[in-house]
């Protein structure tokens, strides 16, 4: 046997083991994650077959129901079936594994059931969480739909939770654009969850990734919801909440990124909304607003990413020279006055304001009346809604 042979047998080995214990630890363990990664997934697995005293963080009664679903996993049965779903499975040191789970540190998934044609490692190198309320209002998920859309334009990949909400909202929306987007679930990734956005998650699984903790054939639970959160925290350069009350458990997934030193982003909503009361609290604890797709690339991209100015339309008057629209200012709204008194008023000569009358004469600005200026009608109402006289 050869040295790569050798190497080959013992990596299948190590996947094999850490499948078992996905049947046996629940994610996010940090007292089984420290087992695994002192004593290693084949000597924990050994342990687990014999029964013999419990690791040291386990209490007696809990050893006991580890030791008992060990005894009923079969790994490579869930890796056949798997196979036969179109899932993969990947695990630490893989070519495919994303590097920035093991910020995770003991909470580090065992691995993860991978569903889909594309690189995992590869699209985790530029993504952007994006993740909010179940039940959202229209301007909610109008939102996350244009947020995520944006983001993809720009070869960003979209990652959420599939849930029901913004969540699906921002999948669609990536989806939408012909972009990419990665849905990490807290159940098997064979069985979608919810049942409604089965379609949606099939969707994804082919222009996308679907990508879980849990073995094939596993039901969510409140507790794995809230532990998914992290990977998808950790899986992303920063998280972007965009409706939350305030016990949203899409908040715990802003905590968890900020933890973990990512950017921690939120859309604002009405003051009198509920549902974005989370995040006007997350705002004010270091958060960063944003309102669409340039300002999170901005802080998550490239340096040189930045987001175009904020202003107001250009109007035509904003298109005169300083001196120009100074002279235009000293107009009165109503009546006629004479150069003099508009140069005064300009602070400029007398030459130089009959200069520039005659300039926004020509411009439709004002008109002459005798030996006095004012404005036209259609001046005044350019300056009242920004349009162009004339």
């Amino acid at each position: 046997m050869t040295d790569t042979d050798t190497g080959t047998h013992e990596r299948d080995d190590e996947l094999v083991h850490r499948v078992l214990l996905t049947r046996v630890i629940e994610p996010g363990d940090e007292a089984a994650g420290r087992w695994v990664r002192e004593l290693g997934a084949a000597e924990v697995t050994r342990r687990l077959a014999d029964g013999g005293p419990a690791l040291p963080g386990a209490s007696a009664k809990r050893w006991a129901g580890m030791v008992a679903r060990a005894a009923v996993a079969r790994p490579r049965r869930d890796l056949d079936a798997a196979r036969e779903a179109g899932v993969r499975f990947v695990c630490p040191g893989d070519a495919e594994w994303p590097g920035q789970l093991d910020d995770l540190g003991d909470a580090r998934p065992l691995g993860l059931w991978v569903r889909g044609p594309a690189g995992l490692r590869i699209w985790a190198l530029k993504s952007v969480a994006v993740v909010g309320a179940r039940a959202c209002t229209e301007y909610g998920a109008h939102m996350a739909a244009t947020l995520a859309a944006g983001l993809a334009e720009q070869g960003w990949v979209v990652v959420s939770g599939g849930a029901y909400g913004i969540d699906g909202a921002a999948h669609r929306g990536a989806l939408g654009a012909g972009g990419a987007t990665v849905a990490v679930l807290a159940s098997g990734v064979d069985r979608p969850y919810p049942r409604g956005h089965t379609r949606l998650i099939g969707r994804i699984a082919e222009q996308g990734l679907v990508i879980g903790e849990l073995p094939p054939g596993e039901h969510p639970t409140p507790s794995r919801f809230i532990l998914r959160n992290r990977v998808i925290a950790a899986l992303t350069r920063g998280t972007v909440v965009v409706e939350a009350a305030h016990r949203s458990g899409s908040l715990a997934t802003a905590r968890a990124a900020q933890r973990l030193g990512r950017h921690t982003m939120g859309v604002p909503g009405p003051a009198t909304s509920a549902l974005s009361a989370g995040v006007h609290a997350l705002l004010r604890d270091e958060a960063v607003l944003v309102t669409d797709a340039a300002d999170v690339v901005e802080l998550v991209g490239d340096i040189g990413q930045l987001a175009p100015e904020r202003r107001g339309p250009v109007l035509p008057r904003d298109l005169l020279e300083p001196a120009t629209r100074q002279v235009l200012a000293a107009l009165p709204a109503r009546g006629t006055t004479g150069p003099d008194d508009v140069a005064r008023r300009a602070q400029t000569a007398p030459d130089d304001a009959i200069a520039r009358l005659y300039e926004l004469r020509a411009l439709g600005y004002v008109e002459r009346h005798g030996d006095g200026w004012k404005l036209t009608r259609q001046a005044v109402m350019s300056v009242r809604d920004g349009r162009r006289p004339g």
